[in-house]
């Protein structure tokens, strides 16, 4: 080896041993902590949950049944996955597939077509509801057998408490708990595909009758910057719901996942999560002294 080489070695090995060791924090510890210090949440419904220690850290309202929105369509896309459908076949945009319950506005026309992939992947980034609606209706059986799917799927996770009633989340009827939501996402983060399409950051998918691109964002801006290393994520919102959010991340190291529900104004639950996230980096800093 030569002399540079062993120079850059010891310079290296230098550094590691003299670097300082973060301790390991048990989430029982955290938990307790958190029932001595208030966490203030803006959000009616909060739960974070320890994926290490496989324990809730904390919570809030966590068993209550809400309407849950958009995050419906994480069970949505574990149905899609699950019946092995060819991604590549190609699907046609139907008046069937337009939002008649909330007319919620949609990137998708009539007469548009993309594959089956590309609606999925637009309706986990972007939130399109017509998209949703479009891969139930072209489920084999339709979209009732679909959303039958969607239940017997959450009664396989057991999920007492979750029900769908449509595949995009559209309704009021599909409902949910904190504690149950953060299974889907540990349930939703199984599938690879799942994991791509709900955090990338912005893209397009194509238009195959008039090869033209569809460009969207993803609807979770924490997602566009660089602070939040998030490997699942989705929003949700209708005027019951609020404004909602999953999310599977890691905060210094620590691998959890946060749910939001019902959360007024369209940055609490960005809100939300920075303070979940000061009060955890805080808190080990904390226990770490001590």
């Amino acid at each position: 080896m030569k002399p540079l080489s062993i120079l850059i070695l010891l310079c290296l090995t230098s550094v590691s041993l003299s670097a300082p060791v973060v301790p390991y924090i048990p989430a029982k510890d955290i938990r307790e902590n958190a029932r001595r210090v208030n966490l203030h949440l803006r959000s009616r419904v909060a739960l974070v949950f320890d994926e290490r220690d496989n324990e809730v850290i904390f919570e809030q309202n966590a068993d209550q049944v809400m309407p849950i929105a958009s995050i419906s369509k994480l069970m949505m896309a574990m149905v899609v996955l699950d019946a092995k459908l060819p991604m590549d076949e190609v699907i046609t945009i139907d008046k069937k597939d337009k939002d008649r319950v909330r007319y919620s506005h949609s990137r998708l026309k009539n007469k548009m077509q993309f594959t089956r992939h590309d609606l999925l992947l637009i309706a986990l980034a972007a939130s399109e509801n017509r998209a949703a609606l479009a891969l139930g209706r072209a489920y084999p059986g339709g979209t009732e057998q679909f959303v039958n799917d969607m239940n017997v799927k959450a009664h396989s996770l057991g999920l007492a408490k979750t029900h769908f009633s449509d595949p995009a989340g559209l309704h009021n009827d599909n409902v949910s708990t904190a504690y149950e939501l953060m299974k889907i996402v540990k349930a939703a983060s199984l599938y690879p595909e799942i994991l791509n399409f709900t955090t990338q950051n912005n893209d397009s998918i194509i238009d195959l009758h008039r090869k033209r691109k569809v460009v969207f964002n993803n609807t979770n801006r924490l997602v566009r910057g660089t602070s939040w290393p998030i490997s699942l994520s989705k929003t949700g919102f209708t005027s019951k719901a609020g404004n909602c959010l999953v999310m599977q991340t890691q905060i210094n190291a620590r691998p959890v996942i946060i749910v939001l529900l019902e959360s007024w104004g369209k940055q609490t639950k960005y809100g939300d999560a920075k303070r979940i996230k000061q009060w955890l980096t805080r808190t080990e800093r904390r226990l770490a002294r001590m």
